[in-house]
């Protein structure tokens, strides 16, 4: 895996937030414009309802007051006339699009018997008095009435005479629908600008917000086991970012704080055990050397090595605990990989052949990496040790090496018996061991913590056709040492 897809890249979320903001904002804003639409075209037709009815009681008091003389057609034409030109906001003549300077207002008076007796309006007015007809009228009650040959329906109001004749005042909706068109187009002109600036103010003041998160994180990400002396940055705000950089600089300072009191328990752990030991083994070596016989020698020479054991499980028992810790102090260099164990297995290779041992490496070529070289060494070594005291003779054990998505890749395999069932999931625990082992079952307790503090993954399985396998992922690259560990894919030995 590469530090490319090691580190965590966020794309930012102050885009979605801002989206479903504006979403919310551009959905109320819909609402409270299709409420105040309604409003409007409620009260412009109840305008002109009002229009259409005081006007057809005049043109009805009119016609009734009017003699039924030959001048009778001609009174009351002018006068519905002089209705139409009252109607407000008319459209002149050429604002609209094949229509005549009379299209937007008519007047029909209808005898007892259904005939047409007068009309004032464009055309003859038959298919106005056609779909009155068709119509369900109401006295004084306006209706809507669509009439063949116009796109935009009338809105009408009727009175009845004495003498049971009927007039019809009608008044197109031309001017409502354009107002609320109007109405339409401009709320849309700058809902939208409305909405972008607040899509921009929302992701302005998001955007900043979690930058200031993202700076946590990226400082945070900073911090390693072997650097517990940065903090991430702080704001001068009271507000729930500025308190959880607070929180988290107060929670650092007290692991630093159990951190180093854990470096000087171990290291006041080691000097004191160290000393004696030291000076115990400086006293058996003096001794040999006065010049004793082998047999008075032989427990001393066997001593020595039992202090040896101690002193190199003391200091393994310290790694592994500082490593579980996530406290092991990492001295970080470029090291070549495949050159050093190289130089491991020719150290090892006359140990494994008295014990009747064949070893072989598999490499891909030189593989770098960013390591502690004496945890590494220290690694290696515990692999091959590991190796050459549970083998039986007559086994090989191979070394593979290679690099994938710029992860090493080691595997260690043999052809022996492999694990035993009850601890092959617990091999990397302290103190586990298989019943024949005369260790303390540290050696591949201390493995995974060393891969662990550098930042990597090593598994065990037994091999389907015998024997087991240790596979190490550890990551390339000098940018893993500011990394936590970070979880790597395990890939299939």
């Amino acid at each position: 895996m590469s530090s490319k897809n090691d580190s965590v890249r966020l794309r930012s979320g102050a885009w979605r937030i801002s989206l479903w903001a504006t979403l919310a904002f551009a959905f109320g804003t819909s609402l409270v414009f299709a409420g105040l639409h309604r409003f409007v075209a409620n009260d412009i037709q109840r305008r002109s309802d009002a229009w259409l009815s005081g006007e057809v009681e005049v043109l009805g008091d009119v016609a009734e007051r009017t003699p039924k003389d030959r001048l009778y057609g001609r009174v009351v034409s002018e006068v519905a006339e002089l209705a139409s030109k009252e109607v407000p906001d008319k459209l002149r003549s050429g604002d609209s699009e094949g229509e005549s300077e009379n299209d937007s207002v008519f007047f029909l008076q209808v005898g007892a018997d259904g005939s047409p007796q007068l009309w004032v309006g464009a055309g003859n007015g038959v298919a106005n008095l056609k779909s009155i007809r068709a119509s369900h009228v109401e006295p004084d009650v306006p209706f809507h009435l669509q009439v063949k040959g116009f796109d935009i329906p009338f809105r009408v109001a009727s009175v009845r005479m004495d003498d049971g004749s009927s007039i019809y005042l009608g008044l197109s909706e031309r001017d409502e629908l354009r107002v609320l068109r109007n109405l339409r187009l401009r709320f849309l002109s700058f809902g939208l600008l409305i909405v972008l600036f607040g899509f921009a103010i929302v992701f302005y003041t998001t955007r900043r917000m979690l930058g200031h998160v993202r700076e946590i994180t990226e400082a945070a990400s900073r911090i390693g086991s072997s650097d517990l002396s940065s903090r991430v940055p702080t704001t001068q705000h009271n507000d729930e970012v500025g308190n959880l950089a607070r929180t988290l600089n107060r929670m650092l300072d007290r692991i630093e704080s159990s951190v180093h009191q854990l470096h000087t328990i171990t290291d006041s752990l080691a000097h004191d055990l160290r000393s004696p030991l030291t000076a115990i083994r400086g006293k058996l070596e003096m001794y040999l050397s006065i010049g004793i016989g082998v047999e008075e020698g032989e427990p001393i020479v066997s001593a020595i090595d039992e202090l040896d054991r101690l002193t190199e499980f003391l200091n393994t028992s310290l790694d592994v605990a500082e490593a579980k810790a996530d406290a092991l102090r990492l001295s970080r260099t470029e090291m070549e990989l495949d050159e050093l164990i190289r130089v491991m297995m020719d150290l090892y290779e006359p140990s494994m052949a008295e014990r009747g041992l064949r070893m072989q490496l598999r490499s891909a070529g030189p593989v770098r990496v960013f390591a502690d070289a004496a945890l590494i060494h220290r690694l290696i070594a515990n692999l091959l040790e590991n190796e050459m005291k549970h083998v039986p003779a007559s086994c090989t054990v191979v070394l593979h090496l290679q690099v994938e998505n710029e992860v090493a890749k080691l595997v260690v395999e043999d052809d022996g018996p492999g694990f035993a069932e009850e601890i092959c999931s617990q091999v990397f625990e302290q103190r586990v061991k298989g019943a024949g082992s005369k260790g303390h079952g540290l050696g591949l307790a201390f493995v995974e913590a060393v891969v662990r503090a550098h930042g990597g993954v090593v598994t065990a399985s037994n091999r389907a056709e015998g024997g087991a396998r240790l596979t190490i992922l550890l990551p390339c690259g000098m940018d893993h040492h500011e990394q936590e560990a970070a979880p790597v894919a395990v890939f299939a030995g």
